[in-house]
């Protein structure tokens, strides 16, 4: 350790900014190294440990989310008279297809016209979509999409409540191609952006406007530039699901004469016809932390707080997170828990508290399973790699990653060449430039992964 200690003694990288780190014998549980260990420092997205843990507590690894058809009314030839529900009950996996399978449930069921109306029901959860400390300027952004019990997915990494733009080159000083997925006239989209002959990737800039769904693709895009993906979220989720529901029912033949709604409850004399089930939370756990899927973290938060408390707020599930953790003996007077994904800057988590959870959730039941979600170092699959994949190649890491303004860390296990098992938090804070932060963290863990510890 005195090489990595005398790497920390004349380390200018993160001048002006602040390390947090702590290194622990998976064994024994021991301190090897403490710098500002007990300093409360912004976690970022290695918060999510926390959330995880807490949701294998309390929910267990089986544990699934549901989304419903409800029909009130009856069927006489092929015509409903009455209302549809779609009720949602907090399941991030749902997909374009999912909703595809919806209508041809009610279209097989004989439903060839809607009297009524359809109802998004999204009160499995409260209405408050964003959490109190996301920076605005975020929420335009899939990382900090709306939260809603009623949600979808453009792809498999289930990027709730976000729409996928999918952007190409056209010809040389004309706009470039775009396609949106899915394909919803719920987004206006402008492009005013320009291809020439050669442009830097960060000269094609796509923004949202605040508080709507007017998507702007703005500057230049090379023409030999290769097919850009963005995700940008969407505004009032629920009625975005309920857009393309429609639009899905239209597609499969059903007509519906009365206005979309949402938010309204589903009346209990209802007749459910069709039941999804998520996968099981052992599997959403895999891009929660492999990706970091800030959504899905929020909306553990708020099923956590619904099952414990029956009431699916922030507040309640945040309590329910912090009593998970304090029976691990983490310290929770210096612990500040504002969120499920840590993108809020308001988070405080001392390295040594964070260590000392990775040390004594290991005789868990579901701690394997724990250990497979985090990314590991150097492998390229995107599910097993996740964050890591390009970083730290031949060494045996798996960690969590985190990444706000101004932030970085990385915490987890390292099996060392010795054969030893070490846990380790790094929390680095204050930085200009946080991708430096990325730097320290792979040097450090490279000290880390050489060491005798048992000579320390």
């Amino acid at each position: 350790m005195k090489e990595l200690q005398t790497y920390i003694n004349k380390q200018e990288k993160w001048a002006g900014g602040i390390l947090g780190l702590s290194v622990r014998s998976a064994d024994t549980g021991d301190i090897y190294l403490s710098h500002n260990g007990d300093i409360r420092l912004h976690p970022a997205s290695n918060l999510k440990i926390l959330t995880a843990v807490a949701a294998l507590r309390i929910l267990g690894p089986d544990y699934r989310f549901s989304t419903e058809i409800r029909l009130d009314g009856k069927l006489v030839d092929d015509v409903w008279e009455g209302d549809v529900y779609i009720v949602g009950k907090g399941d991030p996996t749902l997909q374009l297809k999912d909703y595809q399978k919806f209508a041809a449930t009610l279209h097989n069921y004989g439903i060839r016209t809607i009297t009524g109306s359809i109802y998004g029901d999204d009160t499995w959860y409260d209405d408050k979509r964003l959490s109190e400390d996301l920076i605005w300027t975020d929420e335009q952004y899939y990382y900090g999409a709306e939260v809603s019990a009623l949600t979808i997915s453009p792809d498999k990494d289930y990027d709730t409540g976000s729409v996928k733009i999918i952007i190409q080159p056209g010809q040389l000083g004309e706009s470039p191609q775009y396609q949106l997925y899915p394909n919803t006239s719920y987004i206006t989209l402008e492009n005013h952006a320009v291809t020439v002959a050669q442009a830097e990737e960060e000269e094609l800039c796509i923004t949202r406007e605040h508080g709507g769904n007017r998507i702007y693709i703005r500057g230049n895009i090379g023409i030999d530039h290769e097919v850009r993906q963005e995700w940008m979220a969407v505004w009032k989720v629920t009625d975005y699901v309920m857009d393309i529901f429609i639009e899905t029912l239209n597609e499969m033949g059903i007509t519906i004469k009365g206005k979309p709604k949402s938010g309204k409850s589903v009346p209990n004399e209802t007749m459910c016809i069709h039941k999804h089930s998520s996968p099981t939370l052992a599997e959403i756990l895999v891009p929660f932390m492999k990706l970091s899927n800030n959504g899905i973290g929020e909306m553990l938060v708020k099923e956590m707080g619904r099952f414990v408390y029956e009431e699916a707020t922030w507040d309640a599930g945040l309590k329910v997170v912090r009593e998970q953790i304090q029976t691990y003996g983490v310290n929770m007077e210096t612990v500040q828990i504002k969120d499920g994904s840590g993108i809020s800057h308001s988070n405080l988590l001392p390295a040594n508290e964070l260590s000392k959870l990775l040390y004594r959730i290991q005789p868990e039941e579901w701690f394997p399973l724990l250990l497979d979600t985090l990314p590991v170092a150097g492998e390229q699959n995107r599910m097993v790699g996740g964050t890591l994949r390009e970083r730290m190649k031949g060494l045996s890491v798996k960690a969590k990653t985190g990444t706000i303004e101004g932030v970085s860390t990385l915490s987890g296990y390292i099996n060392m060449e010795t054969k030893q098992r070490v846990i380790f938090s790094i929390l680095l804070n204050n930085l200009i430039d946080e991708e430096i932060g990325k730097e320290i963290e792979d040097e450090i863990v490279a000290y880390l992964h050489t060491q005798d510890i048992a000579k320390v």
